[in-house]
């Protein structure tokens, strides 16, 4: 973990129910196209890996990710907007991918919009390549958005 996260309050934990009402309004302030409330409760409920993380009992960001078959997909990481900046982002991907590791994937796929430059780059900066894209994947305001399909090796 980074120094800016060496601080002993900072912790990941297993995502649990109560703990939707805020990852929802994380989700709702950081995306214009939220998942709802209901596909978080089916995250869960499915058993797929959903982690918090934490400073004490202040909820900073969440991920979600389905491990099976030797891969690892991120179907969700996001960090509270006015918390973005100071390295949480990366802290949860790296996580997440140890996470992937211990239970033997040994590759981790995510998707991300192209207008996630913030995103792309955090990727690209822990060894994500880009493998292929996925046409009006995305709602946008003005239709659809792709999706740009990044994927790494997560054996050393």
């Amino acid at each position: 973990m980074s120094a800016v996260l060496s601080d002993a309050g900072y912790h990941f934990r297993p995502m649990c129910e109560p703990d939707l009402a805020a990852v929802m309004e994380i989700e709702q302030a950081a995306y214009q196209y939220p998942w709802s409330h209901r596909i978080f409760s089916d995250c869960l409920r499915v058993g797929y890996s959903c982690w918090v993380f934490e400073d004490g009992d202040h909820l900073i960001g969440y991920g979600i990710m389905s491990v099976a078959v030797g891969e690892c997909h991120i179907l969700n990481l996001c960090i509270r907007p006015s918390e973005q900046g100071a390295g949480y982002g990366r802290a949860l991907l790296e996580f997440l991918l140890d996470m992937a590791r211990e239970r033997n994937a040994d590759t981790a796929f995510l998707e991300v919009r192209p207008s996630n430059t913030s995103g792309l780059s955090l990727y690209r900066k822990v060894g994500f390549d880009e493998v292929g894209m996925r046409k009006n994947y995305y709602p946008h305001p003005r239709g659809r958005e792709d999706a740009v399909i990044l994927a790494r090796t997560l054996q050393s």
